[in-house]
C-alpha cells in the first residue's frame, strides 16, 4: 500500500483574511509563506507565489475584477463588434453578442439591408 503525502492547501476566503489581519505589520511576501503561498523548487529553493496570494486576497474580499456573469466563463476573445462574411456566404453573429443581449435559441429577427450595412430588429411576439 502506498501513502502519499498530501499537501498543505493555501489558505483561501475568511481564513485567509483573518490570517494577514492576525500578522499585522510583517512584509507582504513574509505574509504570503506564513498563509501557504510558497512551494520549494526541485534545487530546494523556496519561492513564494505573490500572483497566487495577492488574486486569493482579492477572491477572499469579494471584488470581483473579471464581470464574469457577463461573458463566458471559459474566457476566450472578447467582442470586437465586427464580424466578416464566412467563405460560404453566411454572416456569423458569435456567442458574446447574443450573451451580451440575453438571447435564446428561437429568437427571431426582422433584417433591414441598407446601403452598406445590415440591421437587425429583434421580433418580439
Amino acid at each position: 500500500m502506498v501513502i502519499k503525502k498530501e499537501k498543505n492547501q493555501p489558505l483561501s476566503g475568511e481564513a485567509l483574511l483573518n490570517k494577514v489581519r492576525e500578522l499585522g505589520n510583517i512584509s507582504k511576501e513574509e505574509k504570503a509563506r506564513a498563509c501557504g503561498y510558497k512551494t520549494v523548487t526541485k534545487q530546494g529553493v523556496e519561492r513564494v507565489n505573490m500572483m497566487k496570494f495577492s488574486n486569493a486576497l482579492i477572491d477572499a474580499t469579494g471584488i470581483d475584477l473579471d464581470n464574469r456573469e457577463d461573458y463566458n466563463s471559459r474566457g476566450g476573445r472578447s467582442a470586437t463588434y465586427r464580424v466578416r462574411v464566412q467563405s460560404n456566404g453566411n454572416l456569423l453573429i458569435g456567442t458574446a453578442y447574443t450573451k451580451q443581449m440575453d438571447l435564446k435559441p428561437g429568437d427571431e429577427f426582422q433584417i433591414t439591408l441598407g446601403r452598406k450595412h445590415i440591421t437587425l430588429k429583434q421580433v418580439v411576439d
